[in-house]
This record gives structure tokens, sequence and C-alpha cells, in this order.
């Protein structure tokens, strides 16, 4: 029987600076549902780069350099995520790839078809980082951006602009429907917005302000602004609009739709997206789940304090799975985190190497010196039942709901209970005890130990997959393995 489809996507980092830890958070969360749905959806799980833009070219040209060069150079540091989280994406997109530019004038196109886009004379406030204009009332005191706290632009200009207004309706109807946003209050915020009246938004730049971006079809003195070009990547990663091999029809229009976002992506994925696919005539996206914001000692990360965090710091020093584990259990899925190297090292070294790794170091020696010394007593006493993936899940109901709810933070909760619950039965029962005065007592209680880290090597596969690997293969082999987690010098 063939699986559902489920698809799944990451925003695309703009690449204008190194990875930060509240893209790779974002990216490990997307990749630890891809590796759980997998069990019962045939999935799509698409992540990649956005590559044009104001912020950039001028970057690019501050430095001197060639800017498909320059992004190159970038795209390039974000892919090496991939292998330094152990990512499993299907396909990285990059919004310079030849496909992708057909697809975002192609999306243009449609929408110009159906009347929606129109070109006028603007006059504006806009916030460079953001690549949006903005009213006055949404700024701070001074016409200060909210989000980048610097004093946005007064631009003038002649561009093409999206008719939002036009989907007035059809954006307060979506937005009503439960599920469509996660959190809750998200998709509240979302149709507040929208009830208060939409204005139609700038798509386009001019050439001779900006001219790194994917030309305007028919009209070679303007290039689309950065967003109508880089949300069209969802779409255009499954090959839309030709979709040749059937990935998009099955993938988009048979499947669900999942995004992830931060929660400044509000406007962008559930408002102007939506109105956009609605426009050229495509399904919308079922939902987007948005996280919050990583803050490090009550500030914005940031190159000029001085505390920005990259993942690769994170992986060289906990290694992989534990950088995996950090961000996933430690950072709230949906409101901001506060993270410290010190906070690091403690969740570190109490969940990983004094709970997990030694939980499994203490059982497994327990358990391949009792079979060897013990070996006269029969198989009887040694006698393991591991019980199947899809037989531990559907006993893991807790587990189940926070993940369906797409908290993992609470889903890896429950499974450190079985570890503490692991800790205690040995505190409990002192087996290593034991052992000398009714060895067969001893043997069946360590027993059930290893069934029990059997279950949770199950039930972290998704987060922790090397980890997970390495405490199945030892119990296959009834050896103690190696440090899990080297403590912290």
């Amino acid at each position: 029987m063939e699986k559902p489809a489920r698809y799944l996507t990451t925003t695309l980092p703009y690449v204008n600076s190194d990875p930060h830890i509240g893209f790779a958070c974002e990216v490990v969360t997307a990749d630890a549902l891809a590796r759980l749905w997998r069990e019962s959806y045939d999935v799509f799980f698409n992540t990649g780069t956005d590559e044009h833009g104001q912020k950039i070219a001028q970057k690019a040209d501050e430095q001197g350099q060639d800017r498909q060069v320059y992004v190159d150079h970038f795209a390039g540091e974000f892919q090496k995520l991939g292998a330094a989280l152990n990512l499993s994406y299907d396909k990285f997109i990059r919004t310079t790839d030849p496909a992708h530019k057909a697809a975002a004038q192609a999306i243009w196109q449609r929408c110009a078809e159906r009347g929606d886009i129109y070109k006028k004379k603007y006059s504006g406030l806009y916030c460079v980082g953001c690549e949006l204009f903005y009213k006055e009332s949404e700024l701070h005191e001074g016409n200060v951006c909210p989000i980048h706290q610097k004093p946005c632009q007064v631009v003038q200009e002649e561009n093409y602009f999206f008719a939002l207004s036009q989907y007035q309706q059809y954006l307060e109807e979506y937005l009503s429907r439960e599920g469509v946003i996660l959190p809750e209050w998200r998709r509240q915020e979302a149709l507040d917005f929208v009830r208060k009246g939409l204005e139609d938004f700038s798509i386009s730049r001019e050439k001779s302000r900006l001219d790194w971006g994917i030309p305007v079809p028919g009209d070679e003195g303007q290039v689309m602004y950065v967003w109508f070009d880089a949300l069209t990547n969802y779409i255009s990663t499954l090959g839309w609009p030709s979709d040749t091999d059937g990935t998009f029809a099955k993938f988009w229009e048979g499947g669900e739709v999942v995004q992830l976002a931060g929660k400044d992506q509000v406007r962008f994925q559930s408002i102007m997206w939506q109105a956009m696919l609605r426009s050229a005539g495509v399904k919308a996206t079922d939902r987007v789940v948005y996280h919050g914001f990583i803050t490090s000692g009550g500030q914005k990360m940031s190159k000029s304090i001085g505390n920005v965090i990259s993942p690769y710091d994170l992986v060289a020093k906990y290694g992989t799975d534990a950088t995996r584990y950090l961000l996933l259990r430690h950072v709230h899925p949906f409101e901001d985190t506060d993270v410290t190297w010190e906070r690091l090292d403690e969740w570190y070294t109490a969940h990983l190497v004094n709970g997990l790794g030694n939980l499994v170091s203490r059982v497994m020696k327990m358990m391949s010196s009792y079979q060897e010394q013990y070996a006269y007593l029969g198989e009887v006493v040694f006698t393991f039942e591991f019980p199947n993936v899809n037989n531990v899940l559907s006993k893991a109901e807790d587990y189940r709901m926070h993940i369906a709810e797409y908290n993992l933070s609470l889903a890896l909760e429950e499974v450190w209970k079985f570890v503490g619950r692991g800790d205690e039965t040995i505190a409990e029962t002192e087996p290593f005890k034991l052992v000398k005065t009714n060895p067969e007592r001893a043997i069946v209680i360590v027993v059930k130990l290893v069934q029990e880290l059997y279950r949770i090597a199950i039930l972290i596969a998704p987060f922790m997959p090397e980890t997970s690997h390495k405490i199945i293969e030892a119990i296959k082999a009834n050896q103690k393995p190696e440090n899990l987690f080297s403590r912290l010098s």
C-alpha cells in the first residue's frame, strides 16, 4: 500500500553571513520531523538558501567580490550543515538555480494574467534588513525598524505591486481554519493583522537601484523583489510549474504541506505567500509552524556584541548528536529561548554524560559481564524480547501526542523520563550487589533494563540517529560501548 505524501520545508536563510544556531535549530527540527514521519509517510524534505536582494548586493560590493562568487561561498557554508548536523533533506535549493529563476518568472506571469500585478510610482519607508516597506504606524519612534533597530530609508521609485488587498476575504477564511498556523496564538495574530485591512505590496525594484535579482518578465528595467522571488522556492523545488516527474503533484497538490518558519515570518509565509498561491491557482499551505528566537545572555545574538553561537562550534565541542539534542530539547519550540555556553555545558553534562551515557554504560557493563560469568544459567534467564518500532511508538502515547503538536522538546522530555526510571531501578534494586546472592533475579532486572535501553534507542532515533544506532549495536553485540558522550575538559 502506497504511503500518503507529506512535504516539509524550512525557510531559506539569507546568505549574507555564516549559519547561526537559530536556523540550525529550525533545520534540525525539520530533520527530526522528516525522520519521524518516514515511518508512515512518503516525505519530501526541502531546505536551501535565499541569494538575491539588496543586502547581498551591498555586502558583495563592499568586499569587492563578484556577487555570484559571494553567494556561492555562503551557500557552501549552509550546505556544510548537512554533514555537520546529519541532515536527511531531499533537496537543497538555491534561488540562483536556473530552474528556480524560471519558476519565479512563471508565478509572476500567472499572477499578472489574473490581473493581480500592476505598476505605479511609490514613496515609502523601506528597511533593507527586512527587504520590506513599512507603514509609519508599524515602526518605532524615528521610523526605526522593530526587527533590525535601524531607521528605515525613504524610497521613491516606480515599481510593480501585488494586489494583496483583493485577497482580504480569502485570507480571512483561510486563517479562520484551525491548524493552518501553529501555535494557535500566531494564527490569531495573523488573522488580526488581516482584519485590520491589507495593503498591496511592492514586488519589484528598479534595476538602476538594485540589479541583483531575477528580471521581471517583459520589463528589463525591473528586478523581482526578494520576497516574491524567494517564496516561490517552496514549489520550484518540487519541479513546479513543469512537474515532469509528478513530484509537485504528489507532494504539494496531493500531500500535506508543512512549512517551518521564525515568528517574524508570519506576514510573509501565511499572508503574502498564501495570496500569491491563490492568485497563481496553486493549493494553499496546509500548515505553517512558527518558532521563537534564540537569544544569548538576554540579548539578541549580534557579532558586534560578541554573543553569536555558531552551530559548527557546537558540533566541535559536543558532537553532532549532542548538538541536535541540545537544540531540540532545550530550545522552546514556540517561545524565545535564552542560550549561553554555560547553560549548554550544564545540559550536556547533566542529561547526556551523567544521564543517557552513564545509564547505557552501567547497564551494558553489567549485562556483558553477567552473560559471560553466568552463562550456565541458560537461555531462559538471558532471553530478550525486542519490540519493533511500531510497537514502541504505539505504547509511547505522550511522546506521540507531543510530536503531533510539533513540540519536540516535550517529546524528548518523555524519553528522558525513561532514562530517569532506569537510574531509579538500578538505585532501588542494586543488581550489582544482588548478583552475588541471587544471580538469576539480578540478571532478570538487568535484562529488563537492556530492553528499556532498546526502547529508548528507538524513541531517540529521529533526534539522535547516531547515538540510537550505537546503543542498538552495543545491545546486539552484548558489549559496553565506548563513552557515548565525552566529559568536558
